[in-house]
């Protein structure tokens, strides 16, 4: 056998000593991870009569989980509007907003128990890419768990369109997350 010299031996302990270290100081999995649904809706803009394609395609991901006594929902709104909002920023819209929603999971309708309205909403849609695309991210609702219930994500965007008068139109609904 042959003998190390003292300062390798030494090297070798301090590294494994140090990678013992990193191992038993690594972060846990995470405890809960969020549980979604993507669902799609397509709208036109009421206020637009020219010649090329005026419907914006929505796809909106709700999401809940459940961690630590707390439950967390939130929602991300993606879309496809038309290329020619980009050309009138600022225009097509009055006002947009998400409305966000945490409900309790019960026999029938279930009770909102938390929620919160994203009105930066507008501003995302008002500035999308050069092709008239985008994405917004709503805060995190969070709300203390009863342990005996299950809760979900819900939700829904409101427009009010440029032009048209009507003020908010009727929401447009989307598919809440899995409970949780």
């Amino acid at each position: 056998m042959r003998k190390l010299k003292r300062s390798t031996s030494t090297a070798v302990i301090v590294a494994t000593l140090a990678g013992t270290a990193a191992l038993a100081s690594a972060a846990p999995a995470s405890a809960a991870s969020y549980h979604c649904t993507t669902s799609s809706y397509t709208v036109d803009d009421p206020s637009y009569t020219g010649p090329d394609s005026d419907n914006w395609d929505f796809d909106v991901q709700l999401c809940a989980k459940r961690n630590g006594g707390y439950i967390y929902t939130t929602a991300t709104v993606y879309w496809d509007g038309p290329y020619a909002s980009t050309q009138h920023t600022s225009l097509t819209f009055n006002k947009a907003r998400f409305h966000l929603q945490t409900k309790k999971s019960t026999a029938g309708t279930d009770p909102v128990v938390k929620y919160a309205n994203y009105t930066y909403l507008e501003h995302a849609l008002e500035h999308s890419s050069g092709n008239g695309n985008g994405s917004y991210k709503t805060g995190t609702l969070k709300t203390k768990a009863s342990g005996r219930y299950q809760y979900l994500a819900d939700g829904y965007i409101e427009l009010d369109w440029s032009g048209d008068g009507a003020g908010y139109r009727k929401p447009l609904l989307f598919s809440a997350s899995p409970r949780v």
